[in-house]
């Protein structure tokens, strides 16, 4: 009887919690819901007003670089490339130096020194893109000067580092977002290596390995997908920047080069510059918006790679 009164007992609770449950599932499925549409919601409002653009010009918008709203020509082919080229030179400075940031904070610096240099970084994620800008025009371009200057000099044979022209460049603003982009992928992955169990780590050691075998064997494969999340989270933040670029590029339009101490300009830099200029004329301004459409797709193309890598990188392991 005991046994059947505890039976009767706990199938009693289980009902009682079925509504709240339900609830909660309910709550959790609409607040999905509302992200999805919101997201749909910017996607077909920002189309609908950049409509006129597109009927104007049609695919040359993404494929034409020949942008000059004077005679309403709105070919947007290097602001993409000039995003594009700026984000992956931020990704190629601030990747290395973030994941052995994280990799010091968790498994190299004492516990003390790690906890406040942890949060220092985390700081730097909070400062304002306005502030990165100034910083870098009265600070970063006359640093940046004479080393471009100098590689262009010594280096000129490579394209890359040929033709020097101002230190507001491609290469300046890739420095800038680097520096960005820095602290959010050095805190994303610090955190995801502190995940790996401690009995892998101490299963290493204890069979011989050296603190650097121990993170190569043990750390880092276990950590991949996170880290590879956490670079798609700084690529998706450095293609949207905005003023920092706008800053430092230089604002140069159609301008598609393999020299990245040449001027030019981003989707987000040029409409935040000329959004004025186009208020009062209807056709210039959904271009404008037609290129933030653009890069609403690129952002989310970014996001699902990131998460097509992960699934990926986690079959495997």
């Amino acid at each position: 009887m005991t046994v059947l009164s505890a039976g009767r007992l706990a199938a009693g609770r289980r009902r009682a919690r079925r509504p709240a449950d339900t609830l909660f599932r309910f709550a959790t499925a609409a607040c999905a819901c509302i992200v999805l549409i919101l997201l749909a919601g910017m996607l077909i409002r920002t189309t609908w007003a950049a409509w006129p653009a597109f009927s104007h010009s049609g695919i040359s918008i993404v494929t034409a670089n020949n942008w000059n709203p004077n005679v309403n020509q709105f070919g947007g082919l290097s602001f993409i490339y000039g995003t594009l080229v700026t984000s992956v030179i931020a990704l190629v400075l601030a990747v290395p130096v973030s994941v052995l940031i994280a990799l010091y904070l968790t498994e190299a610096a004492p516990p003390g020194l790690g906890t406040w240099l942890g949060y220092l970084v985390d700081l730097l994620a909070a400062v304002p893109s306005v502030v990165y800008g100034l910083w870098g025009v009265f600070v970063l371009v006359p640093f940046v000067t004479p080393i471009w200057q100098w590689l262009s000099s010594h280096l000129g044979f490579i394209p890359l580092f040929s033709q020097f022209a101002s230190g507001r460049d491609f290469a300046t603003a890739g420095v800038i977002l680097a520096l960005m982009i820095t602290p959010i992928i050095s805190a994303i992955s610090r955190e995801i290596f502190r995940t790996v169990p401690a009995d892998e780590r101490e299963s290493a050691l204890a069979l011989g390995a050296t603190r650097w075998e121990m993170i190569r064997l043990a750390v880092l494969p276990r950590s991949r997908p996170g880290v590879v999340a956490a670079v798609m989270l700084g690529f998706g933040r450095a293609v949207g920047e905005t003023i920092a670029v706008a800053y430092l590029i230089g604002g140069i339009p159609n301008k598609i080069t393999p020299h990245l101490f040449q001027q030019g300009s981003t989707i987000a830099a040029n409409i935040a510059l000329q959004f004025n200029e186009a208020a009062s004329l209807p056709l210039f301004k959904a271009a404008l918006i037609a290129l933030g459409v653009v890069l609403f797709v690129i952002t989310l193309v970014i996001n699902v790679a990131a998460r097509l890598i992960i699934q990926r990188r986690g079959r495997l392991t």
